[in-house]
């Protein structure tokens, strides 16, 4: 007997998984959860992802009948029916080909990468690798399967863009602003060249702030972003303080929830309950410490940088097609202190000297910012690793395809640091933004 049947499919497969999610038949406990819910025990259901998430707007409801049948089984008067019913049809913002360049082009690494439109707060990729297949779930996956993937030591399973990290020296632009923003000092101010190791006082014992930025010309603001003087950042944080710093921090997002469909981990500025100690603040400045930042929530804060000072809020649900943008969060910078910010990273793009130069282009003007973070035991420890970041946008307001690519590499550490991971996203803004 041959039988037709319905059932999900995943045309990008790993490519979307874990924004997708997948289907399973129902468990016992699951028809506990949704009793009343018009689920049976041949039900599928959504278990992770925005395959759980959409779930109710997705499953739609299944038809019935109660009848009065005579004894040859014909109906002959109708007692209730439901009409069956299907689930909503749910258009995203993702671009499934930049999802699928940016999957390919990271696949072999552990990280994360998210794509939006910085000026509508559209979302066109997020991406997480390694990553599974969705289509192994709808008939069953295998237990070999099963435990091959749970057991893999790269996690194929983990939602990287979904965790927060390390931020190094791409969160240096949030602390220049906040500076400015609280006037604690001033865009042009120079504080002082200190050469490639420093620290505050006698104090500090052993410790000190090291940098590998050495450059000609004053230690301002600008020329700090272009080429990255940890120093710089440490002194700017002494200057703003723990307690301005971290009310700042929270007015722009920090230890609360990102108003998105999908749960984000809070970004946080301590394992505690605030900055304690002199040396940990200093080493915020430059995005270590105990910093820890989720991606979305940093691609949303640099959509300041671009829309007078106002950080969007991200959205994924393509309703109507709206282009419309909503402000998250209102005046999170003057937009003078974004017009001195924005020097500094354009010029890490555009100056030849700059950290991102390897991303410059002639036709579309770009800026952005580089980090590379350290994670290791100790100030001496030689044996940590490194994650390497690169945020990247478009900055002319009449770009026909305006976009910030912000990615997250981990272990960068002997392939070249962030510049490997510029080197990655400049092949991805060249496929998609072309020849404008």
């Amino acid at each position: 007997m041959i039988k037709d049947a319905d059932k999900r499919e995943y045309p990008l497969g790993e490519k979307l998984a874990h924004l997708i999610g997948y289907i399973q038949t129902i468990s016992a406990e699951d028809l506990e959860k949704n009793k009343d819910k018009g689920y049976t025990s041949n039900s599928v259901i959504g278990k992770s992802g925005l395959e759980k998430y959409y779930e109710d707007r997705l499953k739609g409801t299944t038809g019935a009948e109660i009848y009065i049948a005579n004894s040859n089984g014909n109906k002959k008067r109708t007692i209730v029916k439901r009409e069956c019913k299907d689930g909503e049809n749910i258009k995203l913002t993702i671009d499934s080909n930049l999802q699928t360049k940016i999957y390919e082009d990271y696949s072999s690494e552990k990280s994360a990468t998210c794509v939006i439109n910085p000026k509508t707060g559209e979302i066109l990729a997020l991406v997480s690798t390694p990553s599974y297949n969705s289509n192994d779930f709808i008939n069953g996956i295998s237990q070999e399967k099963w435990n091959t993937l749970t057991n893999d030591a790269n996690k194929p399973f983990y939602c990287r863009y979904q965790a927060t990290w390390a931020p190094g020296s791409s969160f240096k632009p949030v602390i220049g602003a906040i500076g400015l923003t609280t006037n604690k000092f001033a865009a042009d101010d120079n504080f002082g060249k200190s050469g490639t190791s420093w620290q505050k006082d006698s104090s500090w014992g052993n410790f000190r702030v090291t940098t590998l930025a050495t450059y000609g010309g004053v230690a301002n603001l600008k020329n700090a972003l272009i080429y990255s003087d940890n120093i710089y950042f440490a002194k700017a944080a002494l200057k703003i303080g723990a307690d301005q710093l971290m009310q700042s921090l929270n007015q722009i997002g920090f230890n609360q929830e990102l108003p998105f469909d999908i749960k984000m981990s809070e970004s946080q500025y301590s394992n505690m309950d605030k900055i304690e100690t002199e040396i940990q603040l200093a080493d915020s400045g430059y995005g270590q410490g105990q910093i820890l930042v989720n991606p979305l929530h940093l691609a949303s804060i640099y959509t300041a940088f671009l829309n007078d000072g106002n950080m969007i809020k991200p959205y994924l649900h393509a309703d109507g097609g709206s282009t419309s943008s909503e402000i998250w969060i209102k005046d999170a910078f003057s937009p003078q202190i974004v017009s001195e910010v924005m020097e500094g990273l354009e010029g890490v793009v555009n100056n030849p000297e700059g950290t991102g130069y390897g991303a410059c282009r002639e036709d579309i003007r770009l800026a952005g910012k580089t980090g590379t973070a350290e994670l290791k035991a100790t100030k001496e420890d030689t044996s940590g690793t490194e994650i390497g970041w690169f945020t990247v946008f478009t900055t002319d307001r009449d770009t026909k395809n305006p976009i910030l690519l912000i990615s997250m590499v981990e272990n960068v550490k002997d392939i070249g640091g962030s510049g490997y991971v510029v080197e990655k996203d400049k092949a991805i803004l060249d496929e998609y933004l072309g020849n404008e």
